[in-house]
């Protein structure tokens, strides 16, 4: 019975992780830390078809600079990233918002309040790369009141829910990727049409609409979405991208991607999308170790083979 074998299995998933964000909410924050280091480690020594996917990944992003054993190396400090992204995520409710601020640096903050002097919508663009709920609570905070953002539909359905569930209790707004009761670009659209802030992760390319990007130098496709809702509705288009610090967060805001201007659309929203690739790439280049990006970004980049022995 295939169906019922799996039915049980996304069971299975959302128990555990629901047992987990139980669990590591209730561990002192030295011990939980602790603990998910240790499991990335382990994680990384395993070599699973994310982690061979982001040592291939973090190669093109050092422009093959790297020798096996310094790509490994980077390798194990990108899953042990990944690890303290999920170690927060799990804990991050329970921190609360004052601990958040008071660990948080804003870089380029003078882009965002311009954009709200200027009574404008704001998109910010990011990739997968530090802790991306941490930069949300700080924005919250910040903006007094939600933004929006886009969540790819996890399955079973429940965990999706328990995801949604908990960025809301960050104060976020969440649209689904795919089946929602309205498009999720039209809910975006309205939402920056009144003013508010749209936050999208774009560094790979979920959906068959992607526009080419040179990404480290590679070809790569990026949603154009970004790009389009910021032409449509006037809003400004903000790279951003963030890293840990020691005991924190910091998180870098571009200046505006300028999106209007003479020319086709879809050779602005490319150019535009350019511009944000750009902004990623000096970001990631920065802070490589902190690019959590376990799927295929480019096409010709595969993960890397099995290691035996």
């Amino acid at each position: 019975m295939p169906g019922a074998r799996a039915r049980a299995a996304a069971r299975l998933t959302d128990l555990g992780y629901a047992a987990g964000w139980s669990a590591v909410k209730a561990l002192p924050e030295p011990v939980a830390r602790a603990a998910f280091d240790v499991g990335g480690r382990w994680a990384a020594g395993r070599g699973g078809r994310g982690v061979r996917q982001l040592r291939a990944n973090l190669r093109v992003a050092t422009g093959g600079r790297l020798d096996d054993d310094a790509l490994d190396e980077l390798t194990t400090r990108a899953v042990r990233s990944y690890a303290r992204y999920w170690q927060e995520a799990f804990r991050l409710p329970r921190l609360g918002v004052q601990r958040v601020l008071a660990g948080t640096e804003m870089a380029g903050r003078e882009h965002l309040e311009k954009a709200r002097a200027d009574d404008r919508g704001l998109i910010v663009a990011l990739p997968h790369s530090g802790n991306w709920d941490a930069a949300g609570v700080w924005l919250v905070d910040w903006l007094g009141g939600p933004f929006t953002t886009v969540a790819e539909r996890l399955r079973p359905e429940s965990l999706y829910r328990r995801f949604v569930a908990y960025r809301e209790t960050l104060g976020m707004r969440i649209v689904p990727l795919t089946g929602g009761p309205r498009p999720g670009s039209a809910v975006l659209r309205e939402w920056l049409d009144g003013g508010g802030t749209v936050c999208l992760l774009v560094d790979r390319d979920l959906g068959t609409g992607g526009v080419p990007v040179q990404f480290f130098g590679r070809t790569a496709t990026m949603p154009g979405g970004p790009a389009v809702l910021a032409e449509q509705t006037g809003a400004a288009l903000h790279p951003a991208v963030s890293h840990f610090t020691e005991h924190g967060w910091r998180h870098v805001v571009h200046p505006e991607v300028a999106v209007a201007g003479p020319g086709r659309l879809r050779e602005r929203v490319g150019a535009a999308m350019q511009g944000v690739a750009d902004a990623f790439t000096r970001g990631i280049a920065e802070h490589p170790e902190d690019w959590h990006q376990l799927g295929r970004v480019w096409a010709d980049v595969p993960p890397d083979p099995v290691v035996r022995g």
